[in-house]
């Protein structure tokens, strides 16, 4: 082989083992992965649900009747915040609820200095929260759950004794845009975090959850600061879930593909909107984000170019590329068989980790000039505290 292509070639078998380790790593979380119960007792114990809602006319009414039919009711408190809305929001939810028992609308005044509207939505619906339960489950409006998701993620808590559980939806991708970046979710986390040892540890970057459907323990999130202690905090998820790990509580992800689905956008302009607003803050900094793209890209990227040079440079460097690019969709197999996305998508996984790479940076650009804003509403440019 040419210097060239040796360099190539080493290269490729750099990111082929490194997507192959990544695989491995997937599958053996995708064994260790919490899962919830397939039928649950009922609580026994009082519950609030709390769900913000802003300019969420749109889709708010599948989140709210799925709320009703909960079998975790009558021990389950419903609670729905109108933030701010600017569509009719509320007029639906007044409704939907209406004649309801156990059922209250709020409406939420502006976030004050140095919040954030989400978490500032969170903690309104807490403070506001029966004083009774010690059970606090968040749900997004864009979120639809099964009739016993609440009961089933009140038993994740209790099961493994937990403080916090975060069952991730199954993320519902229909455009050709949302299947190539949505799977990339739990396809991430179950890459690169270690479940098990994530759940005990307070290090920042061993966290993940997802606030479409998140259960906190009372007396773990008074202990936390409760959304106070990430009022700043655009991944408001992430950074609870640390704060309740700073202050001894133990939590994490846990499969809820049968518990929730969620559409969280709908094509290319959405999720360029969406995930601009908050890329910039995952990493940590911005020589984080890039220290982490840097490795995508010797993973995911490197083996398919060196797989298409194969056909100039010879078959050492083409076989070196097929593999790495064979290891990438492994991984990425595992997490669809997992979380109940479309396994075909894995084959375009080159093309999901350069969309996410392009999100990233076009998200950290934003970030710089000060364009992030999000529903009518700017977004910090300060970097996670927790970070």
């Amino acid at each position: 082989m040419t210097s060239l292509a040796s360099a190539v070639a080493a290269a490729a078998w750099t990111g082929a083992a490194l997507a192959l380790a990544g695989a491995v790593h997937a599958a053996v979380n995708a064994v260790l992965l919490r899962r919830p119960p397939a039928a649950p007792p009922r609580p026994g114990r009082r519950v609030s649900v709390l769900l913000p809602a802003r300019d969420e006319a749109h889709r708010v009414e599948p989140c709210l009747r799925a709320l009703l039919a909960q079998t975790a009711r009558p021990d389950m408190q419903l609670l729905v915040l109108d933030d701010e809305s600017v569509d009719a929001t509320p007029e639906l939810a007044r409704q939907i609820t209406a004649g309801r028992r156990g059922v209250e609308l709020l409406h939420g005044g502006p976030p004050p200095p140095g919040w954030l509207g989400k978490p500032y939505a969170c903690q309104q619906l807490a403070d506001a929260a029966d004083p009774q339960a010690d059970v606090l489950v968040f749900v997004d409006a864009d979120v639809v759950l099964a009739p016993h998701a609440v009961a089933a993620t009140v038993a994740l808590l209790d099961r493994y004794r937990l403080d916090l559980v975060s069952p991730y939806p199954r993320q519902r991708a229909q455009t050709v845009a949302e299947r190539l970046v949505q799977p990339l979710l739990q396809w991430s986390w179950l890459t690169f975090l270690p479940l098990r040892l994530a759940e005990r540890s307070a290090r920042p970057s061993l966290s993940a959850a997802n606030g479409q459907l998140l259960a906190v323990r009372r007396a773990a999130y008074q202990r936390a600061g409760g959304h106070a202690a990430v009022r700043g905090e655009v991944l408001d998820d992430i950074a609870l879930l640390r704060a309740v790990k700073r202050t001894g509580g133990r939590g994490g992800v846990a499969d809820g593909t049968a518990l929730a689905q969620c559409r969280m956008y709908a094509g290319w302009r959405e999720i360029r909107a969406g995930y601009g607003k908050s890329l910039w803050a995952a990493y940590g900094s911005p020589a984080g984000a890039l220290a982490v793209l840097g490795l995508l890209a010797t993973a995911y990227l490197v083996p398919p170019l060196a797989l298409a040079a194969g056909c100039w440079l010879g078959a050492p460097v083409a076989l070196a590329g097929l593999t790495g690019y064979l290891c990438g969709v492994a991984g990425r197999v595992v997490a669809a068989w997992r979380t109940g996305a479309r396994v075909a998508d894995a084959l375009a996984h080159p093309l999901s980790v350069a969309a996410l790479c392009l999100l990233t940076l076009g998200s950290l650009w934003r970030h710089r000039t000060g364009r992030l804003e999000w529903k009518r509403r700017a977004v910090s440019a300060s970097w996670p505290a927790s970070s």
